[in-house]
């Protein structure tokens, strides 16, 4: 597989938690680095740091500039679109799905007990239409989760995570 320097940049910035919150907050809203922090309990300078190195990968776009207090501030959102571009190698992979399991491990701690929610773990051999229409439904997924998105504590939402990782495998064991 060749790796598009695109790809392989958007990958290795995922490769801190703290980054992953940031692109789901920013899924519901756009934010500045300041706003970010507030929601987040970081400090505004880590938060902008992680801002720069999402939005150079292109994993966040500038939504707005707006005034604050005689200053300018960019305010930045994320798009379910920027997952397309993830693409490298099977060692990013791995850094990624580490990454990723420490957030769901973070975010099961949060989860409200008895709420239903679903569950899905599964490493099957599918025909090749099956597949595809995994991918597809995923996406949609993906696509009504990122549409639908409020900012934090809308009245009338509910606050919910999702994590989904679909991939085709080697034959071999």
């Amino acid at each position: 597989m060749t790796t598009s320097p695109d790809g392989l940049r958007s990958l290795r910035a995922l490769g801190h938690p703290l980054r992953l919150r940031i692109l789901s907050l920013l899924t519901g809203t756009a934010m500045s680095a300041a706003e970010a922090a507030r929601e987040l309990g970081e400090s505004q300078a880590n938060v902008s740091y992680h801002l720069r190195r999402l939005h150079g990968a292109g994993l966040v776009r500038v939504a707005e500039e707006v005034s604050i207090r005689g200053g300018r501030a960019k305010r930045y959102r994320h798009g379910p679109e920027s997952g397309e571009r993830l693409e490298a190698g099977r060692a990013d992979h791995l850094v990624l799905a580490a990454v990723l399991g420490e957030e769901l491990r973070r975010r099961t701690e949060l989860r409200k007990p008895r709420v239903r929610g679903s569950t899905t773990d599964a490493e099957v051999w599918v025909s090749p239409q099956a597949w595809q229409t995994a991918l597809r439904l995923a996406r949609q997924l993906g696509e009504v989760l990122h549409e639908e998105a409020k900012p934090p504590r809308t009245p009338g939402t509910v606050r919910a995570s999702a994590t989904i990782s679909l991939f085709q495998m080697h034959p071999r064991q």
